[in-house]
């Protein structure tokens, strides 16, 4: 099964101002997948799929590369779950799209789609996410019960396809909740850090491979979270 495993590519997105190595970096993940204008289907639980946000990343992709970007709709109450997995099943490559991660993946557990959407990844089928759904595509991400209390911070499972902890374009916030979810995830545990404009590719089996910018890297230390040479 593990042969059928593509590799998962994570991108951070961020300011409007860095639209165009944002851009360079998905032209080179449609090169890498070797599809020839490749059919995406675009899940923006995320966001409640939403449709402004659909059309303005859809345009985006298309200027990458893409041939047809299909709105896979979940969220929504009356949402048709037959019509949305079999855009999934066709598509070339899935794509989940920015937000709030907890959201996000509640919208997944909710609807029943995660075996659907896991089973298209066993099957091989490539995956690629942006900001919130970069992270959704990771291990795990932290979310806190009281706001107001740090000590309520938690761990919540992701789609678990990239093996890795990551979170995108906090440089300026020095990756506060990156930090805590490593914390909380034990000793010896790596953490990845997009910057603004960046992306890395995650192998089955771990291997990160950076696409371009910067990536900032932390571990878990014996308790103590430490930034470590970057990628």
């Amino acid at each position: 099964m593990t042969d059928k495993l593509k590799p998962v590519y994570l991108f951070a997105g961020g300011r409007s101002g860095d639209r165009k190595k944002q851009g360079a970096l998905l032209e080179r993940m449609f090169r890498e997948i070797g599809i020839a204008s490749p059919t995406v289907a675009y899940s923006g639980t995320a966001s409640g799929d939403d449709r402004s946000f659909f059309r303005f990343i859809a345009g985006e992709l298309t200027e990458a590369g893409a041939d047809k970007v299909v709105h896979v709709v979940i969220a929504p109450e009356r949402a048709d779950l037959e019509k949305a997995k079999s855009i999934l099943e066709d598509a070339d490559i899935v794509f989940v799209s920015g937000g709030d991660v907890e959201a996000g993946m509640e919208v997944l557990r909710q609807k029943k789609m995660l075996d659907f959407i896991g089973d298209l990844y066993r099957q091989g089928r490539p995956f690629f996410g942006i900001s919130a759904g970069a992270i959704m595509l990771a291990e795990r991400w932290v979310h806190w019960s009281d706001s107001d209390d740090d000590s309520s911070a938690g761990l919540f499972p992701c789609l678990g396809f990239a093996p890795v902890i990551c979170d995108t374009h906090d440089e300026a916030g020095g990756w506060e909740e990156l930090r805590t979810a490593l914390k909380l995830a034990g000793d010896g545990v790596r953490g990845y850090g997009l910057a603004t404009g960046s992306g890395i590719k995650v192998f089955s089996d771990g291997k990160v491979e950076v696409l371009g910018g910067e990536i900032y890297r932390y571990l878990n230390r014996k308790g103590k979270v430490e930034r470590i040479e970057g990628l």
